[in-house]
């Protein structure tokens, strides 16, 4: 019965579309790397805490493993008490920054909103990253550099930047108060 629901292919493609190694996404849910990868081929049917795992680190919902594609609109609200905050590596001895997802039990999503820590970092600390798409950062409090195609930009609380994340980019929390930002993420362009 659960095969119709196609459950393994799903977790693959999220897994592939986020460029997620079996590893990795076994860090970030706890589970064995083993394990997703027989969920993914079928060969082990997943119980609703592990795919409850899965859909958090992936910012969908439960829904996204079940629902028609023909259902309603989306229409999802999220209580600041059910978020949860992850570190921007599962394994980084000191990560560069923390987010919740804002909008996690939504599939399908054209943008990705996300509230972001930026503890203050020396340069050396700083990783850079790209994804598809375009991003937004909206600062709220505290000072934000944000280095892009080899320049740093100073973001005070109130200041704004938008960008082409396919493009190496990386941030860096500079004042002694966190740093935090509205982060939003647009999803590849077609």
């Amino acid at each position: 019965m659960l095969e119709n629901y196609e459950i393994g292919p799903k977790l693959r493609q999220l897994r592939l579309r986020k460029k997620i190694a079996l590893v990795d996404l076994g860090r970030h849910t706890g589970l064995s790397a083993s394990m997703l990868s027989q969920l993914e081929n079928g060969k082990l049917v997943p119980t609703l805490p592990t795919l409850a795992r899965i859909a958090i680190v992936f910012d969908v919902g439960l829904e996204h493993f079940f629902a028609d594609k023909r259902a309603r609109r989306t229409f999802a609200i999220v209580r600041a008490a059910d978020r949860l905050r992850f570190p921007e590596m599962a394994d980084s001895p000191v990560p560069g920054y923390f987010f919740e997802v804002l909008a996690f039990g939504v599939t399908n999503k054209s943008i990705g909103a996300y509230i972001a820590d930026f503890p203050q970092r020396q340069t050396e600390e700083v990783t850079f990253h790209q994804h598809e798409g375009a991003e937004f950062v909206h600062v709220l409090q505290g000072v934000l550099e944000i280095n892009y195609q080899g320049e740093s930009a100073l973001l005070n609380a109130g200041d704004s930047v938008y960008f082409d994340a396919t493009e190496s980019h990386s941030y860096r929390g500079t004042s002694e108060e966190i740093a935090r930002a509205i982060v939003v993420t647009t999803a590849a362009r077609p």
